[in-house]
């Protein structure tokens, strides 16, 4: 498998780490060969070579110099985003670009030069699926890609195909999900007597969140994570600027100490529900019960909970953020990429 790298942040270096370290394992495991041969970064530069590229010295060119074009003797420097895609050798595109999540781009169009030239795509960007997954899951079928964003809801952790695939038979009538770390961090931490605006400087400081913090705190997030989930696991397509979106920044102490009075604790919660008028999808706060399975959640840890017809509820929790642990998610949809690939090939 050639793989382009799209983008060559954190989360695509820890991929290409990943990659480094578990290439033996990949190969004996899944028979998956992996060759990096481009990576174009709007910041950090755009490198190419067809016969393949060094990844300890990609790692090195882009900590130690700052730019992937210190790589040396590659066959091609300086291709933007769709050069790379439509001139390279690659069979499958990691996409992972800072993406505006309200328009999509520059992902959108990256996704769509891939399809159209015949290539997979895997990615973290949520603003694709949550717009435009119909349209996109048709061009990459129509040109017999494949197309993976596992990781565009809880990071590393699946919560798209766990419901997909080990819950297959269920009829799932409802989906609860704490989807955000930092505000549950946030929250974690007011429960232990910070003040919200304490605990928003530390959960910044321990890079949880961002130096403009709004669309964690708003629930701008989660709402899109929101709209990925009724759409991929409910089957029901929602503009995601029509769900109901409140976040936590106008939690108090106040409103803490009343929870803890009443034996509840406050999370910011999505929640997706099949009704007899169709699916109601919806972005708030809420009290819970002490012994609510979500409750317990602290810190910047993710969860989420499937109501099942037959299994009932079924919680699945884990990191929703992290470099290693999103570029796992990536890892995961390229073995599943490499075979469907082979199940073609067979039949």
């Amino acid at each position: 498998m050639n793989i382009a790298f799209i983008g060559f942040g954190g989360v695509g270096q820890g991929l290409a780490e990943i990659l480094e370290e578990k290439r033996d394992h990949l190969k004996t495991e899944y028979g998956l060969e992996t060759k990096v041969v481009a990576v174009s970064d709007v910041m950090k530069g755009a490198v190419y070579d067809p016969d393949g590229l060094s990844i300890p010295e990609l790692l090195r060119a882009v900590r130690e110099e700052g730019s992937v074009e210190e790589y040396p003797d590659a066959q091609s420097y300086g291709w933007d985003s769709l050069k790379t895609i439509q001139e390279s050798n690659a069979d499958l595109i990691v996409e992972v670009t800072f993406t505006d999540v309200k328009t999509g781009q520059p992902a959108i169009d990256h996704c769509e030069a891939a399809f159209k030239h015949g290539k997979s795509v895997v990615t973290t960007n949520k603003g694709p699926v949550a717009l435009k997954l119909d349209e996109l899951q048709t061009l990459a079928d129509e040109n017999d890609c494949f197309f993976g964003f596992e990781g565009t809801v809880m990071s590393g952790t699946p919560a798209l195909r766990l419901p997909k695939t080990t819950l297959m038979g269920n009829d799932i009538q409802e989906v609860v999900g704490i989807l955000n770390g930092t505000t549950n961090y946030i929250l974690t931490e007011m429960e232990q007597g910070m003040s919200f605006d304490q605990a928003l400087k530390q959960a910044q400081e321990y890079g949880y969140a961002e130096a403009d913090p709004t669309s964690d705190i708003e629930g701008y997030d989660v709402r899109y994570k929101t709209a990925i989930l009724s759409h991929y696991v409910m089957g029901e397509a929602i503009n995601a600027l029509e769900i109901s979106c409140e976040g936590i920044a106008d939690m108090t102490q106040e409103k803490i100490q009343e929870a803890k009075a009443e034996d509840k604790k406050w999370k910011l919660l999505a929640r997706i529900k099949k009704t007899d008028n169709g699916v109601r999808a919806y972005v708030a706060p809420e009290k819970l019960d002490i012994n609510h399975p979500l409750a317990g959640v602290k810190g910047a840890t993710n969860a989420i909970l499937y109501e099942c017809d037959l299994s009932g509820p079924i919680m699945l929790t884990g990191a929703g953020a992290g470099l290693k642990e999103t570029g796992f998610s990536l890892l995961i949809d390229m073995i599943h990429a490499h075979q469907a690939k082979k199940s073609i090939i067979v039949r």
